[in-house]
């Protein structure tokens, strides 16, 4: 046996312990985000409901209000991740949002279908009129005429 290939196993026993450490930090790595998305997001009390849909950033449109995106406000995915508001340019999507002093959304949290389910405070849209479009039609299928009185 040659100096340079007891030098090469002596080195592959070393690195075996350093790699699986290694695999071991991955695989514990790797677990963690599926943990993140099981934990429950605590979102502030003073945090509204609403359904965002983003026209030209950093203006939008909140449940029919244009809005504004404040400097350097923050949108998270429904995994935690951090988005740009080009990216949701025409999307609406359900979101919990926190509003500033001067009226802007300061930060913006996009909710999953299990976020959706809970209820929230929100500024909503208000009408003092109905449309005509508006008023469901009622069902042909569950119309009954009146039944008249036999004449005697």
């Amino acid at each position: 046996m040659t100096l340079s290939h007891s030098l090469w196993i002596y080195t592959m026993n070393r690195c075996i312990p350093f790699s699986a450490l290694a695999l071991a930090a991955g695989l514990l790595l790797g677990s963690l985000p599926a943990q993140a998305q099981s934990l429950k997001r605590p979102f502030p009390k003073d945090a509204l409901r609403g359904t965002l849909e983003m026209t030209q950033p950093p203006y939008g449109r909140m449940d029919d209000r244009e809005v504004r995106l404040s400097p350097g406000a923050r949108i998270l995915s429904d995994n935690n991740t951090v988005l740009r508001p080009a990216s949701l340019v025409g999307k609406e999507v359900v979101v919990n949002y926190k509003v500033d002093g001067r009226g802007q959304i300061q930060m913006v949290w996009i909710l999953t279908p299990e976020e959706r389910k809970e209820e929230r405070r929100t500024l909503g849209v208000t009408r003092n009129y109905v449309f005509e479009s508006m008023i469901p039609e009622p069902d042909p299928r569950a119309y009954k005429p009146p039944v008249k009185p036999a004449a005697d």
